[in-house]
């Protein structure tokens, strides 16, 4: 087993993630795991840093497989004995002009947006060490304002378990299955990505008060929306690059003892979610 630090990022072989990635290896002393869904991609985005003298470490992970969960927690459990900095990034969107149905957008961005990290939470936060830092990549697109105030109320509340953020997020899936997500007062119009990181930004308040209330000292869980940045996912009208949206994420990879906890940030600065 290694004595050396270590720190995750999710999704990491391409756009913001992959810029995390790029920025953490400069800076982090310990070391870096790029984990990404696919082996070739990954592989091939491990190489191209190695080609400017960075070295990261490639390891498969598909944060929608459990079994794929199992196995990075085993190989992190067996490497290092444990985690340092995670910061969550995968993530899918459907595009505006998707012909795909309803239903089938909201299974499947909440199925990797939101259960896919909450799964990797559950599996990876035994193995945080005191200090150690999570990131979740949310966005402004998953403000609560998205939502009616019968749905804010129960997001925002100060007293939400883990077990019922779940149910919430089932909740939405079943109800745009059932056509009646409007009445409820999810997003009109349609957004299943903004729900999904409605309910990760909620996750972060959730996994904070726990964190607090542990035997581990100074575990700090925020969120952050690293901005509209030139992505597969948002396309080159966003005004940002890569580079500029991992900046927020790796400040809060960094936050030193006595930071805030269970919070929203933006351009590095905590903001109203």
């Amino acid at each position: 087993m290694s004595a050396s630090r270590v720190a995750v990022v999710t999704g990491g072989n391409k756009g913001i993630g992959f810029a995390i990635v790029k920025s953490l290896a400069t800076q982090f002393e310990g070391d870096v795991i790029l984990a990404a869904r696919d082996p070739s991609r990954g592989q091939q985005s491990q190489n191209d840093l190695e080609k400017q003298g960075i070295r990261v470490i490639y390891q498969q992970l598909d944060i929608s497989n459990s079994k794929s969960i199992q196995e990075f927690k085993n190989f992190l459990e067996k490497k290092y004995g444990g985690l340092d900095v995670l910061v969550n990034n995968a993530a899918i969107s459907y595009k505006p002009a998707s012909t795909a149905p309803l239903a089938e957008q909201a299974r499947e961005t909440v199925c990797v947006n939101f259960t896919g990290t909450l799964n990797v939470c559950r599996a990876l936060f035994p193995l945080l060490r005191p200090h150690a830092r999570v990131v979740n990549v949310a966005s402004s697109a998953g403000h609560l304002k998205i939502l009616k105030p019968n749905l804010q109320q129960q997001f925002a509340s100060d007293s939400l378990t883990e077990s019922e953020l779940e149910m919430l997020m089932n909740q939405f899936v079943s109800d745009v299955e059932a056509g009646v997500h409007v009445e409820k007062g999810w997003p009109n119009p349609f957004s299943a990505y903004g729900t999904s990181k409605v309910g990760l930004a909620a996750l972060t308040k959730v996994s904070a008060r726990q964190m607090s209330t542990g035997d581990k000292e100074d575990i700090l869980v925020n969120s952050c929306c690293p901005g509209w940045v030139k992505t597969d996912m948002a396309g080159d009208r966003a005004p940002l690059t890569p580079e500029q949206g991992a900046e927020t994420p790796v400040f809060l990879a960094f936050l030193p003892p006595g930071s805030p906890t269970g919070l929203f940030f933006k351009q590095k600065k905590v903001v109203d979610w």
